[in-house]
């Protein structure tokens, strides 16, 4: 059975374990299903997120064209200090950065493969942990937009990580902490515009990925290199499937590109 369509980051089900989707127009695929069978993905041609044209992806799915036009790739995306819609001030679209950015915001920790500080909206928890691969996470703040997250982040990884080590979270080479403590020790480093959000009394989520097998050296597949790559597939972990052979796929990384997916 050979399934089309453009590769969008897979959607996710909070359950023990994780239930993963691959979402294409017409169809989808549950990827829990395919553990331990052959599966063979194909290049077909690029598709942006944004006008559908066969144009090289530049980053997050869009074409370089879209990419620097659009408000969904603007920097305030992945810099959340930068937001000014809450000084009605507009950047790309101010309608748009408005429904975004002043709504809840969470500031977390995630151990993915080691402490991590980051910043979602509250409707993408625990979605956003689930993406980073993270097997325990804690809320550490919830502001009213995203502008309050942001100045958070910034001033607490001045004394913890806000990147993920990628191969690490794949090989599973982690530890478990006491995201309690973390919190209660990062708490002094909050500005003093989001003190009063800081959350008291709550525990920490642990997420169970569905993987058999974890590779040792993790090898990241290019597909648009590589034109076609074919493998058995025994886990899925983050935004990643993993193959038997130590191959790895980030589905997120390849937005934007069409390809034939086949269940040999």
């Amino acid at each position: 059975m050979t399934y089309q369509g453009v590769l969008r980051k897979m959607e996710t089900e909070f359950s023990s374990p994780i239930q993963y989707y691959l979402v294409f127009d017409n169809d989808f695929i549950n990827v829990n299903q395919l553990l331990n069978q052959r599966i063979k993905i194909q290049f077909v041609k690029y598709e942006c997120l944004n006008c559908g044209l066969d144009k090289e992806i530049y980053r997050q799915g869009f074409c370089k064209g879209c990419f620097f036009d659009i408000p969904q790739a603007a920097d305030w995306i992945m810099r959340p200090e930068l937001s000014t819609a809450h000084l009605d001030k507009e950047d790309r679209d101010l309608e748009y950065e408005k429904k975004v950015q002043l709504q809840p915001h969470i500031v977390y920790l995630a151990n993915s493969s080691n402490v991590k500080v980051g910043v979602t909206r509250k409707t993408q928890v625990p979605t956003r942990w689930i993406d980073q691969g993270a097997h325990e996470a804690i809320e550490i703040v919830e502001v009213p937009n995203r502008y309050l997250a942001g100045i958070t982040e910034v001033a607490l990884k001045e004394h913890v990580a806000d990147k993920t080590n990628w191969r690490k979270m794949l090989k599973n080479d982690i530890e478990d902490e006491n995201l309690v403590e973390w919190r209660e020790r990062l708490k002094s480093f909050i500005p003093d515009e989001a003190k009063a959000y800081f959350i008291e009394n709550n525990s920490e989520t642990n997420l169970e990925f569905p993987v058999n097998k974890y590779p040792e050296k993790p090898k990241s597949l290019n597909i648009k290199k590589e034109q076609s790559y074919e493998g058995t597939l025994v886990g899925v972990k983050g935004q990643y499937l993993i193959f038997e052979d130590e191959t790895v796929f980030n589905v997120r990384a390849n937005e934007g590109l069409v390809v034939d997916i086949s269940i040999l």
